[in-house]
């Protein structure tokens, strides 16, 4: 993998958050350290919307300038959060943060907890983290320290309540992966509930294996990913420009 890949790959990340209706205008963001850097990070900039972006759009920053003014050119709330995270977090190699409807929607009960319900959801089990302290917009440059201390070791995804999500991954694809599944676990917890019967849930012995299945699945996310991107080489090109 190399700059032009990881461009590349981030790209069709935007265009297929925006194919599948998880985008929310030209806000949230995306981004992914260089291959080989533990501090130079691309960043979508202000104002582009997803299903728009280009490989040679996304801005180059260096995370060792957290806690400075961001760039013009990025949106300031990504600029806080994400310079943070690339230079604390060393598993947060890429970061997608979005408003993704289900999820929101279940990031705005009081006091909600992922529940097991089904062979995906399994594949959080222990992997999520909760903030439950909604501040604002991240315009503080606090934030982004605060939420690097809710990934330790083995959390992939945070519930960030009254705001959003975030899912953090070593590459795009693994990261793309857990977004895509993170909304369709979250839409079944919504269906679910909407029923009004009692829940069943995996016991969590169960649950862990299963987690642990899908984690050592072979080439899951990157087979995902790769028909993504032959679907974009035929549909839209552009985006790899």
């Amino acid at each position: 993998m190399n700059e032009a890949e990881q461009r590349r790959h981030l790209a069709a990340a935007f265009r297929w958050t925006a194919r599948l209706g998880l985008h929310e205008g030209v806000a949230n963001h995306f981004s992914a350290l260089l291959p080989g850097s533990d501090h130079q990070f691309l960043l979508n900039p202000r104002g582009r919307h997803f299903s728009r972006m280009r490989a040679s759009e996304l801005l180059l920053l260096d995370a060792q300038q957290a806690g400075g003014e961001p760039d013009p050119a990025a949106d300031p709330t990504a600029w806080f959060l994400h310079s943070h995270l690339h230079r604390l977090v060393p598993h947060a190699k890429v970061i997608l943060h979005t408003h993704m409807p289900y999820s929101t929607a279940l990031a705005c009960l009081d006091g909600f907890e992922l529940q097991m319900l089904d062979q995906s959801s399994c594949r959080f089990f222990g992997r999520v983290a909760y903030d439950r302290n909604f501040g604002g917009m991240f315009l503080d440059d606090r934030e982004g320290p605060r939420l690097a201390a809710l990934l330790a070791d083995g959390v992939s995804t945070v519930f960030l309540g009254s705001h959003g999500v975030m899912v953090v991954g070593e590459t795009v694809a693994e990261a793309f992966d857990e977004l895509y599944y993170l909304e369709r676990v979250a839409q079944l917890h919504v269906y679910a509930m909407s029923t009004g019967q009692r829940l069943m849930t995996i016991p969590d012995d169960i649950a862990e294996l299963t987690c642990r299945q899908w984690l050592e699945y072979p080439e899951g996310a990157e087979l995902h990913f790769a028909e993504l991107l032959a679907i974009l080489d035929d549909e839209e090109p552009a985006y790899a420009s």
